[in-house]
């Protein structure tokens, strides 16, 4: 399926607000699209990752990423325990990449990374060959709050491509189509 996100579209108008609970603050936040990155973090068999909809920058001055991570996700220790952590920036074609990070089909840890090529780079992250764009980071600090891990990294290697970014929106993966 196809997403078409289009600037200038009638916006929808309010239903019945709610009090702000785990479901409304889910279904609210289904609205907003968003970039999908895997977050890959370890080393030889002790890898893992995650599909996010979460990461971004953080700053540029100096360059600096930010990903949510839940406390409960089997990416999370893994992080902590090796100080780093890569962004990798999935392209349309890659949508299969995010479904086996999300753990689709009970896929968990180094299965995960079947299906792909990786390499690492200046943190020892495993990075997607191909992916649309990769930010290879070191942890600078983890604030925990709540369910996750709020994880600030300092970017130390990026690798940049072509492509068209895979979008995630109300439950379905898509892709971004400039108006014209």
């Amino acid at each position: 399926m196809t997403l078409a996100l289009r600037t200038g579209d009638v916006p929808a108008s309010p239903t019945i607000a709610s009090a702000a609970n785990d479901l409304t603050l889910k279904l609210a936040m289904r609205c907003m699209s968003g970039g999908v990155s895997v977050i890959t973090a370890g080393r030889d068999n002790d890898r893992t990752g995650a599909t996010v909809t979460s990461a971004t920058a953080l700053s540029v001055e100096p360059p600096t990423m930010i990903v949510n991570i839940n406390r409960t996700s089997s990416s999370y220790p893994v992080i902590r325990a090796h100080g780093h952590f890569c962004v990798n920036i999935l392209s349309v074609e890659q949508q299969p990449i995010a479904d086996r990070f999300a753990g689709k089909g009970g896929i968990k840890g180094i299965e995960r990374y079947h299906g792909a090529e990786w390499t690492t780079l200046a943190s020892g992250a495993p990075v997607l060959l191909g992916a649309l764009a990769a930010v290879d980071c070191e942890v600078e600090e983890i604030i925990e709050r709540h369910s996750h891990g709020i994880i600030i990294g300092r970017a130390v290697s990026v690798i940049t491509g072509d492509g068209h970014s895979l979008v995630y929106n109300n439950g379905q993966y898509g892709r971004f189509f400039a108006e014209t």
